[in-house]
């Protein structure tokens, strides 16, 4: 009998670690799909907004919080895009702007740059605003250079295709911005206000005026590493500035110059 107790027993346990055996391993299979999802819902976040700040919300929530900061701001915008698109079929506009926006997306990411929006055919860039970066400034005109390049390859694509190459502006200025997640109930955004991205935005339709492709402001040049050649342009009457705005086009970064390399912290290193 007591043989019979103890079988019966030792059943009932394994019967229970067997299920619970079970019951483990279906929770481990749902927390898997789980974290795939997750992966996957962050993934697809992550191309509205900088992964930073999906991290951010997905660990604490959407935020009010807000900061202010000291940035620097790159505004591209294509010349003549308007007109250009009154002239390819609509599937063809598309897949140029795609385009040219993966590549220029990649140049400003390749140097600690985040595109914090596409406006048209516009791009609003930030550096040093995720993050502090002593080198923003240096990275920004550095993207900008970088931007150049992609683009004069891929005109050379478009060309070849017998479309018309595409010519973009670039404004670049350093300056205090309210940084932070903006929106309603129903749609949120990571984004910066403030005068430095109107500046920015301004300079950059100085860059038709003066036939030149990177514009920078004085406060740009300012704390910019002098291996940056830069070219004075004609003070301009800019709306919403004070007095004329005196402005240098970038035409390349030389690292073989003798000009020494400003230090980082003040402020930028090469």
């Amino acid at each position: 009998m007591l043989w019979a107790i103890l079988t019966v027993a030792v059943l009932i346990v394994l019967l229970q670690v067997r299920r619970s055996r079970r019951t483990v391993a279906a929770l481990e299979r749902r927390l898997e799909v789980a974290s795939r999802g997750l992966e996957s819902l962050q993934q697809a976040f992550s191309h509205f907004a900088p992964a930073e700040v999906v991290e951010e919300i997905i660990a604490h929530g959407v935020s009010t919080r807000s900061e202010k900061k000291e940035i620097t701001v790159l505004f591209a915008d294509l010349k003549g895009f308007t007109a250009l698109g009154e002239r390819l079929e609509p599937e063809v506009l598309v897949r140029v702007l795609n385009g040219y926006f993966e590549r220029m997306s990649r140049a400003i990411t390749a140097h600690r740059g985040h595109v914090s929006k596409f406006l048209g055919d516009g791009i609003l860039a930030l550096f040093g605003a995720l993050e502090a970066n002593p080198w923003q400034t240096n990275d920004a005109a550095h993207a900008a250079l970088a931007m150049r390049t992609a683009l004069a390859d891929y005109n050379a694509a478009l060309r070849s295709e017998g479309l018309p190459p595409l010519a973009v502006g670039v404004g670049i200025h350093r300056g205090s911005v309210v940084a932070g997640v903006i929106g309603s109930a129903e749609l949120v955004e990571y984004g910066v206000i403030g005068r430095a991205v109107n500046l920015a935005a301004r300079v950059q339709t100085l860059t038709r005026a003066f036939a030149v492709d990177v514009l920078v402001t004085e406060a740009v040049r300012d704390v910019l590493d002098q291996r940056f050649r830069l070219a004075p342009m004609p003070a301009t009457e800019v709306k919403g500035v004070p007095g004329p705005l005196a402005t240098f086009a970038v035409e390349a970064f030389d690292p073989t110059s003798d000009a020494p390399a400003r230090p980082a912290g003040g402020r930028q290193s090469g």
